[in-house]
């Protein structure tokens, strides 16, 4: 399939791991450019949002280009969430430049943009009981292995933001807070 047009590609990236790496890779033989948006950018320091916007930002970049990836085909764009879906997607079309498609499976954000009348294509799982952020939030938590779940420049970056604490931290909180 020859590539053509301008791709987007939501997630959280909580934190972004070889399932979203794939993803992207995905995309890039479908696509000549890539929008990343980083969404949730408001959001940080929780028990499911862990991370900034910012660091999310520097661990895709990191991985990406660890990847040899090449970095004249994607942008990272974060946006924040919205009050309400309609908002939410308004905020989408103003913030991201012209693009021609979504890559998504997540069941609400291809609802809400297919009403809005744009192109949404899954994309491939890569083994999903593994690559999830929750999964291997829960693993973090867990003291099970997770560093295998993520790109090499994700765990470097996790360790130097002492994320595993952080996200340790947030669950103990949330828990004493019930």
């Amino acid at each position: 399939m020859p590539k053509s047009g301008v791709g987007l590609f939501v997630g959280r990236f909580q934190p972004f791991h070889n399932g979203h790496l794939a993803a992207v890779k995905y995309a890039l033989k479908h696509v000549d450019y890539l929008y990343i948006v980083v969404g949730s950018a408001q959001r940080s320091h929780e028990r499911d949002n862990p991370f900034t916007a910012g660091e999310r930002i520097m661990m895709i970049k990191a991985a990406l280009n660890e990847a040899g990836v090449d970095a004249r085909r994607w942008m990272l764009i974060p946006i924040n969430d919205a009050q309400s879906h309609s908002v939410w997607t308004a905020t989408l079309r103003s913030t991201v430049p012209r693009f021609d498609i979504v890559y998504s499976n997540d069941s609400l954000t291809i609802r809400l943009l297919k009403e809005e009348g744009i192109k949404v294509t899954p994309i491939p799982y890569l083994n999903r009981s593994e690559y999830s952020a929750t999964n291997i939030r829960a693993r973090i938590l867990e003291r099970k292995d997770w560093k295998t779940l993520v790109p090499p420049a994700v765990e470097r970056m996790v360790r130097e933001l002492d994320g595993v604490g952080r996200v340790r931290s947030m669950i103990t909180k949330d828990t004493e807070a019930a």
